[in-house]
């Protein structure tokens, strides 16, 4: 189609196809027989037909089209920022953060609070951190200022709760000691480097 053709209004009726519908009824009568006429000619069973059709299918055959959720789950893409995860290191277990602040100055819903310690061997540590779901964007500036990579956007994307405050708590988004060696890494600044098994051999943590 042409430019000229496209900015022409006056488009003819040669290309559409005219239905031959019934006049809307106007009377209570004619309303009266219009629903007595579409119900013998048993047009309600057609949907229902099909209604039958999909759950027979669904219920014997197996071809269910819906997700059985929570029990099963969608596939997210891997750039998703979804609910904020709190990494571990691999060597001792505990927790990558070091309170240096960035996450909660770059925060533009001001979202995060966190209050830091020392503790017995001089370590900044933090005494708590939490995360207002209710005011976080999801922007994931958080993650990408921070040096550590301690805190990254997960794949956890349930936001529903009876309470506000079990959105907001440090353990909550801490990775289990349990599941350590399942813990997913990323590249960048504080990511775990190829030798790293060999290092920690030679030079372990004390911390």
């Amino acid at each position: 189609m042409s430019l000229e053709q496209f900015k022409n209004r006056n488009v003819g009726t040669q290309n559409y196809r005219m239905l031959d519908l019934d006049p809307t009824p106007v009377t209570g009568w004619d309303k009266f027989k219009q629903v007595v006429r579409r119900s013998l000619s048993l047009e309600l069973l057609v949907g229902l037909k099909v209604t039958l059709r999909e759950m027979i299918k669904a219920l014997f055959f197996g071809k269910m089209h819906t997700t059985k959720y929570p029990f099963e789950k969608l596939p997210i893409g891997p750039r998703y920022r979804a609910i904020h995860e709190m990494k571990r290191l691999l060597e001792s277990g505990h927790y990558r953060c070091i309170g240096c602040g960035l996450c909660e100055k770059i925060c533009p819903a001001d979202a995060i609070r966190m209050d830091t310690h020392y503790g017995e061997n001089q370590r900044k540590e933090v005494s708590e951190y939490t995360i207002n779901f209710g005011r976080c964007i999801f922007c994931g500036y958080c993650a990408e200022v921070c040096p550590e990579l301690a805190i990254v956007h997960g794949g956890r994307y349930e936001t529903a709760s009876e309470q506000r405050a079990s959105f907001s708590l440090f353990e909550d988004m801490l990775t289990p000691i349990d599941q350590l060696k399942n813990q997913k890494e990323f590249p960048g600044y504080g990511s775990v480097s190829v030798q790293a098994d060999k290092n920690i051999k030679k030079t372990p943590l004390a911390y």
